[in-house]
């Protein structure tokens, strides 16, 4: 069994938000591998799904973002999944909008979410899709909250829904690919324009 979840927050006030970045893109991945409707367990929504010869659990924790190891800890726990058959997708704001990074292992990079699972698990070694969404104000902490809470701009909605569609495909790509293959069609870099102009 794999395990793939989508980090995000529950309810409707949230669904477009940055912070949600996770649960969009598992939804299109749910979309391709043809899964049903979800059914909640472990304070989870989650779908069964086959793909070749892997059985691949889809996971959107309903905990809020800050606690999603209590849902994705239970699930590991009851099927005996290991760490190197889990993926989490996942906002990040020191990637510009558009960029996909994808990572074998490591530290949450302060996203709480991630720094959740790392702590429930007791382990650095889970590879995660993070997803760019940037930052109005890089080193200002107060304006963090604001800012994953407030939905992607019409001006930025294109290069978001394309770094989702990719992560979705990059997704799908690892359940049955080495990490090394996916990580090198997948890693996309866009620069900011006001990084291209130097």
């Amino acid at each position: 069994m794999k395990l793939i979840a989508g980090l995000g927050n529950p309810g409707k006030e949230y669904a477009k938000t940055r912070h949600n970045a996770g649960f969009m893109v598992l939804d299109r991945l749910a979309e391709k591998c043809g899964a049903g409707i979800p059914s909640v367990k472990w304070n989870a929504e989650i779908r069964k799904v086959r793909i070749g010869s892997e059985n691949v659990l889809l996971m959107k924790p309903l905990t809020y973002m800050n606690e999603s190891g209590k849902a994705v800890v239970q699930a590991v726990n009851y099927y005996h999944i290991e760490p190197e058959d889990i993926l989490v997708i996942h906002d990040d704001m020191d990637l510009p909008t558009g960029n996909v990074r994808i990572r074998k292992n490591g530290s949450s990079g302060g996203q709480k979410g991630m720094q959740s699972i790392i702590d429930h698990l007791a382990t650095k070694n889970i590879a995660r899709i993070r997803i760019g969404v940037g930052h109005s104000e890089p080193g200002n902490h107060k304006a963090v909250p604001d800012w994953v809470l407030s939905p992607i701009p019409k001006a930025e909605k294109e290069l978001f829904d394309t770094a989702v569609e990719d992560a979705a495909l990059a997704a799908y790509a690892w359940i049955d690919e080495p990490m090394e293959n996916v990580m090198s069609r997948y890693n996309i870099r866009i620069r900011p324009e006001k990084e291209e102009a130097l």
